[in-house]
């Protein structure tokens, strides 16, 4: 890894183009993201995983994916049974909190089963947004609950049954997107609530898992920390908000550098990106002009990014041995009784 370069990229299709080997094979990106064009059936998937590997060297590279349940998952039937949503899960839970902190766990370390058998070790889970009435609905039933504690406790839960089953979760989206009333794929969020109103209701589920090793960025504006720019681009959020009051530091990447929230080049928004001090550039679309942009403004892993990218690294392995089927029949039976 010493010569990575601190970005993650996907791919276009299912399989790398000969440009995308000899991109990937040049630049050495620290990892990989995939998306639902990537995924056609099981032996593919695994095939795209182990030749994106190839192209840096072997290295047992992250490949992450949204993997969550509901309507974000980007692996799904019959190579992966549907899951439940956030809320589904959060619903048993109001009815039994046990019940429904057993269901995340159990859920997120099927998940885990899942991914790790197409060589997949990072899920882009949990999502630890708190929506407020009247948000847009990009976060909606992906979120646990509307209250830091229920966010809190199941998000905690789920990041622990990846971890078991030795697949690493991402927290997002860091400071917390659920009062966007926007979505940031489209247009930029902007967030007017005052400190005290963050602090007591959308920081508290990230504070609770700062110990995790990653975590992604909302391409939201908080007027109250910094008026202009995105936490993804804002130097004050992510060191005084992300860092310092929620206290979290791992490796942090930014949320999909294409999404429309940001505004400029590719080339503009990674520089901004670095420059507010994200460890690792985010990239999802595939699209190979601007991969060539980000690739440009990606720093080689260095200092504190390459310690907490080394982390990451460190912590992979095969999981908990645990059995698999005894599992599913036990969050089928808990899901069946909500």
């Amino acid at each position: 890894m010493t010569h990575a370069k601190a970005m993650i990229l996907g791919c276009s299709g299912p399989v790398l183009t000969p440009d995308e080997k000899a991109f990937f094979g040049d630049h050495q990106p620290w990892g990989f993201i995939l998306f639902g064009r990537n995924c056609v059936d099981a032996t593919q998937i695994s095939d795209l995983v182990a030749s994106m590997r190839e192209t840096v060297g072997g290295r047992n590279a992250p490949v992450l994916i949204d993997q969550e349940g509901g309507r974000v998952q980007r692996i799904r039937e019959p190579m992966c049974q549907r899951y439940p949503s956030g809320a589904d899960i959060g619903a048993l839970y109001r009815q039994d909190r046990e019940k429904g902190l057993r269901a995340a766990w159990l859920m997120s370390r099927l998940h885990a089963f899942d991914l790790l058998r197409f060589g997949i070790n990072v899920d882009c889970l949990p999502v630890l947004d708190v929506p407020v009435e009247g948000a847009n609905n990009v976060i909606g039933n992906r979120a646990y609950g509307t209250d830091p504690k229920t966010v809190g406790e199941i998000g905690e839960a789920a990041a622990a049954g990846l971890s078991a089953g030795g697949v690493l979760p991402v927290m997002k989206h860091i400071p917390g997107h659920g009062r966007g009333m926007a979505d940031s794929h489209h247009e930029l969020p902007v967030v007017t609530a005052s400190r005290a109103e963050l602090e007591a209701h959308d920081f508290p589920p990230f504070q609770r898992l700062k110990g995790e090793l990653m975590a992604m960025t909302a391409h939201v504006v908080y007027s109250a920390y910094d008026p202009i720019y995105t936490a993804s681009t804002s130097t004050t959020v992510i060191n005084e908000v992300i860092r310092g009051t929620i206290g979290f530091q791992g490796l942090l990447m930014n949320d999909d550098i294409s999404m429309n929230a940001l505004k400029g080049t590719i080339a503009e928004r990674a520089a901004a990106v670095v420059a507010a001090g994200n460890d690792v550039l985010l990239h999802c679309h595939g699209i190979m002009e601007e991969m060539v942009q980000v690739a440009a403004h990606a720093p080689v892993l260095a200092y504190a990014a390459l310690q907490r990218a080394q982390a990451v690294e460190a912590a992979f392995g095969p999981g908990d041995g645990a059995d698999e089927q005894a599992l599913r029949d036990e969050f089928h039976a808990l899901i069946a009784v909500s």
